[in-house]
């Protein structure tokens, strides 16, 4: 049955008041309450009568502890997309969000963005690194720090730039590090580190024979650094969702939310699903097909860099959250985030 057809104006407007009313007070709303809140004149008994309608078309439900109801995930899905009206967030608090997402170094960026979400919504914020190509090589530097010890600087083209100590057999002077780096860079730029091995196998003895262990030690450091510099996502503000009154009473559930949060698997998984839709996605309760998800609500979107989505990033909170507040929060976000990680034309 098309439920939007089997809600008449009479019942979307009561159905929207009582999920206000419960978003912004945590209390099961009664009949009276409604009657003075709807703006409709009608009587308590017309109202308890729509509110039956309701409960048996699963939008709402009575606590036992309560002659009130509260809407059930059904009822706020309804509300998310037919009954809520979003407000964009002005220019000024625009701007304000823009200068904490300034370009640097990509995961400085994320980092950002993830404990942006946090903040503004009091929630868990969330964001999935970008899924790109592989990492390629912009420039590699070698820095004499003692006899046997070398700092190997990697610089992508992305700009991310990584540094790791290796470790040598014999003692290098600064001009063969010098020459060393010139190899590398003059023969091996733009490629990413599997393409690099491959080539310094067929090569290495034409450039430089001593310089084998150095190329070999900086290959293999480099590809860790690279492989373990990005995180699947960046998660911020888990923390409050312990001050959450809705999830916190229920400590089981917490506890397996917070299970999820560190096998990270199954999250990556809902998150990528937003990777491949438009703008803004609200996944419900057990909409998102995980069982530690089912008091909460995940709001997500896709960011992207030169116009090609490359990630998702989103909030984390219990169903009853204020959904035209974090809805544009998430939105604009997601953009900011799209523009700080794309160079300028």
């Amino acid at each position: 049955m098309d439920t939007t057809k089997a809600l008449d104006r009479r019942a979307q407007i009561l159905l929207k008041t009582l999920v206000e009313r419960y978003i912004a007070e945590g209390q099961p709303v009664g009949s009276r309450s409604l009657s003075k809140s709807s703006g409709l004149d009608i009587s308590p008994a017309t109202i308890r009568n729509v509110m039956s309608d309701l409960e048996e078309l699963g939008f709402v439900a009575s606590p036992h502890t309560s002659a009130g109801r509260i809407p059930t995930a059904q009822g706020y899905r309804f509300f998310v997309d037919t009954l809520l009206t979003v407000t964009p967030l002005e220019q000024a608090r625009v701007l304000e969000l823009k200068q904490q997402l300034l370009p640097d170094q990509p995961q400085k960026v994320i980092s950002a963005a993830s404990h942006l979400l946090s903040e503004l919504t009091r929630f868990a914020g969330v964001v999935v690194s970008p899924r790109r190509e592989a990492t390629r090589i912009r420039q590699i530097e070698f820095i004499g720090l003692s006899e046997k010890r070398i700092l190997l600087i990697i610089v992508t083209n992305s700009g991310d730039v990584q540094n790791r100590i290796l470790l040598t057999e014999r003692a290098y002077s600064a001009n063969e590090l010098t020459h060393a780096a010139n190899l590398l860079n003059e023969n091996f730029t733009g490629l990413d580190f599997e393409e690099i091995r491959t080539r310094v196998k067929q090569e290495l003895r034409q450039l430089q024979t001593d310089m084998s262990e150095l190329m070999s030690a900086a290959i293999d450091a480099g590809e860790e650094a690279i492989s373990g510099s990005v995180e699947p996502y960046v998660l911020s503000g888990e923390r409050n969702l312990l001050e959450v009154e809705d999830l916190s009473s229920n400590m089981s559930r917490l506890r397996d939310l917070f299970r999820l949060f560190e096998n990270r698997t199954g999250l990556l998984q809902l998150l990528d699903l937003s990777r491949s839709a438009e703008g803004v996605q609200i996944f419900i309760g057990g909409e998102s097909g995980i069982a530690s998800l089912d008091d909460c609500t995940v709001v997500t979107s896709p960011y992207s860099v030169d116009g090609h989505i490359v990630g998702s990033l989103g909030v984390i909170g219990p169903t009853r959250m204020a959904y035209e507040r974090v809805i544009p929060i998430v939105d604009i976000t997601a953009r900011l985030l799209s523009s700080a990680l794309s160079p300028e034309s």
